[in-house]
C-alpha cells in the first residue's frame, strides 16, 4: 500500500532542482576541540588547518524542535523535497580537497540541490537527492562536495554483506560506544534519533541497536588512511554506505592500494563490509 501511495504521488520534484541555501560559520577552536576529543586526536590551534572531514560539524543551521520531523531531522519540504513516510539515509558522497579550512576564520557554505530522482529498488520506492556543497574562506573555494541522500520506504535494514575483501595493507579496530555516538550527534547538531534513541531505532526503524553515523564512519576511514599512510595527502574522497554498523559492536578499517595514487578502504566486521571509500592522493616528495 505504501509503495502505491508513493508511485501515485503527483509532486513535481523538478521544482527543487537548483534550490540554494547559504550558511555562514566560524571554524571555532572550541568546537574543533570537541571534535578532536571524540576522535582522540590532537586539536589544531587557531591558524592551523582543520583536519579532513571535520567540516561536517560546522554550518549546521539550528532549528526549533517544532521544525523537526518525527525522526529528528529537519522537516522535509524546507530545503530538501518532501518525502514523508520514508526513512532517510546518507547513501554516500564525494569530497574534493582544494585547500584546507583554517581554524579561527569565518567561512561560508553554499548548498545547491543538483538532482532529485525517484527509483524502484528491491525494497520499494527510493527517492535520491543529490546536494552540492561548496565551502569558502576569504573568497577562496576550499572544499567542493557532493552528497547523495536517499529516502526509502520502511523496510528491514540490510545487516550482512557477503562481498570478500582483498588483502589489506593495514587493519585497525574501532569500538563505537553509545557515548561516542551521542557526542558526535552533539558536535554535528544531528537530531536523527537512530543514533541516540534506542527505542526509536529498534522499534520504529527496525535496527538491532543504535546506528553509527555514516559521516563519522567516513571520517574514521579517512583518518585511518592518513594515519597509516603518512606520506600520502588525500585529494579526492568518495564514500558509500553498504549497510549499517551498530553501536557497541566493534568494526575494522583497512585499505588496499590499487596504484601509487589510488586506494580503496572499507569499514567492516564479521558480517562483511559496511562502508566503502575510494581515496585519490598525492605522495610527499
Amino acid at each position: 500500500m505504501a509503495q502505491s501511495t508513493f508511485q501515485n504521488c503527483s509532486l513535481d520534484f523538478s521544482q527543487w532542482i537548483g534550490k540554494q541555501e547559504v550558511r555562514h560559520d566560524v571554524i571555532s577552536a572550541q568546537l574543533t576541540k570537541r571534535i578532536a576529543i571524540i576522535f582522540d586526536e590532537d586539536c589544531p590551534c587557531e591558524g592551523q588547518p582543520l583536519p579532513h572531514l571535520w567540516h561536517w560539524a560546522f554550518f549546521q543551521e539550528p532549528l526549533t524542535e517544532s521544525s523537526l520531523g518525527k525522526d529528528g531531522h529537519p522537516a522535509r519540504g524546507i530545503f530538501l523535497p518532501p518525502a514523508e513516510g520514508r526513512n532517510r539515509m546518507w547513501a554516500g558522497g564525494r569530497v574534493f580537497f582544494l585547500q584546507p579550512l583554517i581554524v579561527g576564520k569565518a567561512a561560508k557554505c553554499i548548498s545547491t540541490i543538483k538532482a532529485v530522482k525517484e527509483k524502484q529498488g528491491k525494497t520499494g520506492s527510493l527517492l535520491f537527492v543529490t546536494v552540492e556543497h561548496q565551502y569558502f574562506q576569504e573568497g577562496e573555494l576550499c572544499l567542493s562536495e557532493v552528497q547523495d541522500i536517499v529516502y526509502r520506504e520502511p523496510s528491514p535494514p540490510k545487516l550482512e554483506n557477503t562481498t570478500l575483501l582483498p588483502t589489506l595493507a593495514w587493519n585497525e579496530t574501532i569500538h563505537p560506544t553509545p557515548v561516542m555516538l551521542f557526542r558526535y550527534s552533539a558536535v554535528t547538531f544531528n537530531g536523527h534519533r537512530i543514533h541516540y534513541d534506542h527505542p526509536y531505532a529498534t522499534e520504529q526503524e527496525g535496527y538491532p541497536g543504535l546506528v553509527v553515523h555514516g559521516p563519522m564512519i567516513a571520517t574514521l576511514i579517512l583518518r585511518s588512511f592518513i594515519k597509516n599512510n603518512p606520506q600520502c595527502t588525500p585529494t579526492n574522497f568518495s564514500y558509500r554506505g553498504l549497510r549499517p554498523l551498530i553501536a557497541d559492536t566493534s568494526f575494522h578499517i583497512g585499505g588496499h592500494h590499487h596504484s601509487e595514487q589510488h586506494c580503496t578502504a572499507w569499514a567492516f566486521n564479521d558480517k562483511g563490509p559496511a562502508h566503502q571509500a575510494e581515496i585519490e592522493y598525492k605522495e610527499s616528495t
